[in-house]
């Protein structure tokens, strides 16, 4: 696979870790913030080629897995509506909420639709006037600026009908949190690629400066996790804490421009709860005033319950850093991708659901039995 192949050549792997272990002296903890970066981490074994002073740990890098139990419920009572059109992304249809999911509804008659871009579903409520299509808005800053445009072209069709729930999160307030925690564990961070394709690094510089951490911004294939790997432990062996561009042929410092003026236009920062995590200050979006019409939980009256996590489930420790998936007592056993108690085991890309796939033991080491 061209441009692909490229970043997953063994050889150009065995080089890099051969450099990393060359390069530590020190125990160091490095946090990927992606869950695209967790899976190619142990699916291709990554870890395991890195020496015993230096440790992976995951973050609450899956903006699905993150959605809190709430959000999902007010999206299944949105789908369970006679009249309306639901609209999500294919990843949300199986995150659980208090009693049902998204598919289960769909199962039951609903008229829940996978759509693979929110402008999808702007066409949907323009082909239906007769019906309310409402669109399941849920990721990072990266798919924030296209559920910005769809609602810019929802207004300028003049389109009623249409709105959206929306459930957006944003990377670096996880990040502080993580940092500003008194158990913090992370010594150095792996900074998600594509967020940064929309935002750049700016903003991540004042908080390297102010915890004293190395960010290296970092790419999904192997080659480009092995190479932030060693540039972050460069930094903490050299006692720098600057923000690096690994993934420079995609992100900029500066990043999208125009992207980021389309979010600021539609939306506003505001607080928002994080499965396994509780709440977080300006850590998510909301749609500003003057776009309330587009607001589905607005509209339609859902929401204003709260909902208790599994006391059982340690997915607020996993998202931290603090542990690793096999460590919680409920891994493999109460929670399964099937049946999913916290947020790293709700969709595909969490770290419990990765290790569940590809080490299906789990334990601390990262060596199946």
């Amino acid at each position: 696979m061209k441009y692909v192949s490229e970043y997953r050549n063994a050889e150009t792997a065995g080089r890099y870790a051969e450099a990393i272990a060359a390069a530590v002296t020190g125990p160091w903890k490095i946090m990927e913030i992606c869950g695209g970066q967790t899976h190619s981490i142990v699916k291709y074994g990554i870890d395991r080629l890195l020496p015993d002073e230096l440790t992976l740990i995951h973050g609450p890098g899956c903006p699905v897995c993150v959605t809190p139990v709430e959000m999902v419920d007010q999206a299944v009572r949105l789908a369970s509506m006679e009249g309306i059109v639901f609209c999500s992304f294919g990843d949300m249809l199986r995150v659980p909420g208090s009693t049902d999911d998204l598919m289960g509804v769909k199962s039951g008659g609903g008229d829940v639709r996978v759509v693979y871009s929110p402008m999808d579903a702007v066409a949907i409520a323009e082909n239906n006037p007769d019906r309310e299509v409402v669109f399941f808005a849920v990721g990072f800053e990266t798919t924030a600026p296209v559920t910005a445009a769809a609602v810019l072209q929802a207004e300028r069709l003049g389109l009623g009908n249409f709105s959206m729930l929306v459930a957006h999160v944003l990377v670096p307030p996880a990040m502080e949190l993580i940092l500003s925690g008194k158990e913090n564990v992370v010594d150095g961070f792996l900074a998600a690629g594509h967020v940064c394709t929309v935002m750049g690094y700016r903003e991540y510089e004042p908080m390297a400066e102010k915890y004293g951490v190395p960010i290296v911004v970092t790419g999904f294939e192997p080659l480009d996790i092995l190479e932030g790997i060693l540039m972050c432990v460069r930094q903490l062996e050299r006692g720098t804490t600057s923000v690096e561009n690994q993934y420079v042929r995609v992100v900029t410092r500066d990043g999208n421009v125009t992207a980021m003026d389309m979010i600021r236009r539609v939306f506003q920062v505001t607080d928002r709860k994080w499965r396994g995590l509780g709440t977080i200050p300006d850590s998510g979006l909301k749609l500003r005033k003057r776009y309330a019409a587009f607001d589905a939980g607005r509209k339609f009256g859902v929401g204003g319950h709260s909902v208790e996590e599994s006391e059982s489930c340690m997915a607020g420790s996993v998202l931290m850093g603090r542990i690793k998936p096999g460590e919680c007592p409920a891994f493999g056993t109460e929670c399964t991708p099937e049946r999913p108690l916290g947020a790293p085991m709700v969709s595909a890309e969490g770290a419990c659901a990765a290790y569940y796939r590809y080490r299906p033991y789990g334990n601390p080491g990262g060596e199946s039995a």
